[in-house]
């Protein structure tokens, strides 16, 4: 819908007969509440927030967030200086960001998120006249007062009058800074924990250090993920992911960990060399993979569903809530898992899988 905050009710749809169920049952439809339909497009997204005064544009930093497009920026986790874009990228960023402050006539603090294509377009997602939650972890990040400098702007003080001549100051080299959001899916009950274009987080961590991976460590244990270094993952994948996931599951096979996985998964990851232990559908009848996520030895649960065939399985849902029922931790996105695989393979010593 065009007319709410943090995504609420927003939804990605894959074709015609999902987008006509949605309309149905999800919003409700009238002249006074328009449904904004957008392309959803597969890339990096990028966060700035800037500060107008009517004629020139701070910019103090550009954020990178690690969860591709499809995942709500607050339930994304944020860098700062970004670990990826290239210059080029962030040339045109800046450049946006400018002309959209200007062009709208902005008088103080607003946010803009991109999408990086992998052809290094860059498209608007949406400006948003106002404050944002990143506001104060990039003041942090960046040794810049926001509040102060977009108040002052708004009470008629230029950024010239501030003293700020450098209108995009450059990076910091000397640290990483990553903001972890936080949930509390234990507490809300019936919610589903899969991350989607609809907000979810209640709130988040800061982690900074000159090792990125260890910035990336400090936060997310930070915002209450269970770092485990041992145990059993669990994964369950929609068709669409089993390619980008063999990696990532092979690098947790190679740490030591146990792999158990539903049947089609398991017949994947057994066919590129994983060792694999197989188990039941809930949709056939079996139990055998929420009695493993409730003995206690599971780790990490990997639950992705397809997001461009829009194959939703129910399954999926009832895995995701024993998982937060038993205090398991679960991913539902890959560059999620990326980044805790880099942090657990510069934390843990080198273990062999035994194939016995």
């Amino acid at each position: 819908p065009s007319f709410v905050l943090g995504g609420r009710a927003m939804e990605i749809v894959a074709n015609e007969t999902m987008l006509v169920k949605y309309l149905k049952n999800a919003v409700e439809v009238d002249e006074d509440k328009p449904v904004l339909i957008d392309k959803y497009l597969v890339g990096k997204e990028v966060e700035v927030d800037a500060i107008c005064d009517g004629k020139e544009v701070f910019i103090p930093g550009i954020m990178e967030l690690v969860e591709r497009t499809g995942v709500h920026s607050g339930d994304s986790t944020s860098v700062y200086p970004p670990f990826s874009i290239s210059e080029k990228v962030k040339e045109t960023i800046c450049d946006y960001t400018t002309r959209l402050g200007l062009g709208i006539g902005i008088v103080g603090l607003f946010n803009i998120q991109f999408i990086v294509a992998k052809d290094d377009s860059v498209y608007v997602i949406e400006v948003n006249p106002r404050a944002s939650r990143s506001v104060p972890f990039l003041s942090k990040s960046t040794d810049q007062n926001l509040v102060t400098i977009a108040t002052k702007v708004m009470l008629g003080e230029s950024l010239e009058k501030q003293g700020i001549t450098r209108l995009t100051p450059p990076e910091k080299t000397d640290r990483w800074y990553v903001k972890a959001p936080a949930f509390s899916f234990q507490k809300l009950d019936g919610m589903d924990a899969y991350l989607s274009p609809e907000m979810k987080s209640t709130g988040e961590a800061i982690g900074y250090d000159k090792s990125l991976n260890r910035a990336f460590f400090k936060a997310l244990q930070a915002s209450g993920i269970k770092m485990k270094d041992y145990g059993t993952v669990i994964v369950t994948l929609a068709d669409e992911d089993k390619e980008e996931a063999l990696p990532l599951i092979r690098r947790f096979y190679e740490l030591g960990f146990n792999i158990e996985a539903t049947i089609g998964t398991a017949n994947f990851l057994k066919k590129h060399g994983i060792r694999t232990r197989v188990r039941g559908k809930l949709s056939e009848g079996s139990t055998e993979i929420l009695d493993s996520i409730r003995a206690g030895y599971v780790s990490y649960i990997i639950n992705t569903r397809a997001i461009l065939s829009g194959v939703h399985y129910e399954d999926g849902v009832a895995i995701r809530r024993c998982a937060i029922q038993n205090g398991v931790t679960i991913f539902t996105s890959l560059d999620t898992v990326k980044i805790l695989l880099d942090v657990l393979e510069e934390t843990i010593p080198g273990i062999s899988t035994i194939n016995a």
